[in-house]
């Protein structure tokens, strides 16, 4: 369940009482994880797979009922912005007119100067906070465009022309260390409460980052650019059953030699970072740990990548080197060479299986539950996925008779017993952890979708409505999970 998924009346799931709501329930109904995606700022486009940092909050995310009960804000000031109309849709565009400008008036209220805790942030953070607020303020003051159409000196961090920078706009600098401070708060006080109900919280790491971000600008030299600062390849899929031309994802790609001179630190850093936010990271497109796809920069399709190995076991090596048995999910999804398969079995991490994956009537598939081993995760769907009732109802006639079949079912009362049936599927599998997205134990359409792979538009946008998880579907999903021993 996103976090901006969350009902609430400020156009997008908070930290607020909503979410504090959502770990009630979710303790009521016997659940010990709760997934969410990433939690970065986002950028065009509206992906938290495409962030301005890896390491930055989303300050959407920030409560303002949390910010009016410090002082910082009046009621009618939060209410006095537009952050759409709509309570099970996100409109991006009205939240990022709006969200800023509130949260400007907040951090003129705040002591910026007697907050010891605030500088204790700032100073631990450093390393990363100190070039995406001055990135940040940068990109404002350039009217928002990528860095790479900024003036020279900057685009380039000449030092002197940093330090005209850090002076002239060192207000809106500061500005963005707040947010940051903000959302660090409320999230591990969220984290706490969640944890304190016996909720563990399962956050996701994207492996790439976005071209336009503080991380590519800040240090070039952990990526491949030509001397101009453009990207030699960038990263995506080749064509699959997703789509026909690939997916291209534009991210830079990782110059791992540099990666590796350096004992992969800013690897480490990274997911030090996460694992001081997450009890446990799922790690997105695992597989390019072991190869990669290069596609030539300016290819308008990813048809014409090609493959390249990655930093294989020695990446994990020294993470477990350096911060030791960490809580890891491998997202190894899509088609696994025989050096993948190798390589998640090395790390120990559990894989995923994703039941929309399984029911192929042409062949065995690895994704169908005979076939799980224990260590891995199993999942009816993900953010990538119809939701189940949708994907069922769009099956070919013979893949529907197969999944019938195979869940010894010919009919469905309903939507929602549709949903239940491949959600007790997954259940039952020997799979050591299950996650079911709430759009599944709700039993919603594709309206409920999340995401489709190489669209542009209608993505990230679906929120559950207001009550929608109700007493009786806490029950129900309580007496599912102890009749899987799962409780």
């Amino acid at each position: 369940m996103p976090v901006a998924s969350l009902p609430g009346k400020y156009g997008i799931g908070t930290f607020g009482k909503e979410s504090y709501q959502f770990v009630d329930m979710l303790a009521e109904a016997g659940q010990s994880y709760w997934q969410i995606l990433p939690l970065g700022p986002t950028s065009y486009g509206d992906s938290p797979y495409q962030s301005f940092s890896t390491f930055a909050g989303n300050p959407y995310f920030i409560d303002p009922e949390m910010l009016i009960e410090e002082g910082l804000l009046t009621q009618k000031e939060a209410d006095s912005y537009d952050f759409g109309k709509k309570a099970d849709t996100i409109d991006y565009g009205k939240i990022y007119r709006s969200r800023f400008d509130m949260l400007k008036k907040a951090f003129k209220r705040f002591d910026v100067s007697g907050d010891k805790a605030f500088s204790a942030f700032c100073k631990k953070n450093a390393f990363w906070l100190d070039d995406y607020a001055l990135y940040m303020a940068v990109k404002n003051s350039f009217g928002g465009v990528s860095f790479i159409e900024w003036d020279e000196p900057v685009r380039k961090r000449d030092r002197k022309t940093l330090d005209s920078y850090r002076t002239k706009y060192a207000d809106e600098v500061m500005f963005y260390r707040f947010l940051q401070y903000k959302f660090h708060l409320q999230w591990k006080a969220l984290k706490k409460y969640a944890n304190g109900k016996g909720v563990k919280m399962i956050g996701d790491i994207p492996i790439y980052v976005a071209f336009d971000s503080a991380d590519t600008w800040a240090d070039p030299r952990l990526f491949r650019f030509d001397e101009k600062g453009y990207p030699t390849a960038v990263a995506g899929c080749p064509p699959d059953g997703f789509s026909a031309t690939g997916q291209l994802w534009g991210n830079p790609l990782y110059d791992w030699d540099h990666h590796k001179k350096t004992g992969y630190k800013w690897w480490i850093r990274r997911f030090r970072r996460c694992f001081e936010l997450y009890d446990v990271v799922r790690v997105d497109h695992f597989r390019a740990f072991d190869a990669y796809y290069a596609i030539p920069y300016g290819d308008k399709t990813a048809e014409f990548g090609e493959w390249e190995k990655g930093p294989g076991y020695e990446l994990f090596r020294e993470i477990k080197k350096q911060l030791g048995e960490v809580d890891i999910i491998a997202e190894d999804l899509g088609f696994l060479t025989e050096s993948v398969i190798k390589l998640v079995h090395r790390t120990g991490y559990p894989g995923m299986k994703v039941l929309q994956f399984a029911f192929d009537s042409r062949s065995d598939s690895d994704y169908l539950p005979h076939n799980y081993v224990s260590n891995t995760v199993c999942y009816t769907g993900t953010h990538d996925n119809e939701t189940t009732v949708g994907w069922f109802k769009g099956l070919k006639t013979s893949d529907r008779r197969m999944a019938l079949s195979y869940i010894n079912r010919k009919t469905f009362e309903n939507d929602r017993d549709l949903a239940l049936s491949f959600v007790k599927l997954a259940m039952g599998s020997v799979s050591k952890l299950c996650i079911i997205p709430m759009q599944d134990w709700l039993g919603l359409g594709d309206e409920a979708r999340i995401n489709t792979p190489s669209t542009l538009g209608g993505n990230w946008v679906w929120r559950m409505k207001k009550g929608a998880f109700t007493k009786k579907l806490a029950a129900d999903i309580r007496r599912i999970t102890k009749l899987y021993a799962r409780l």
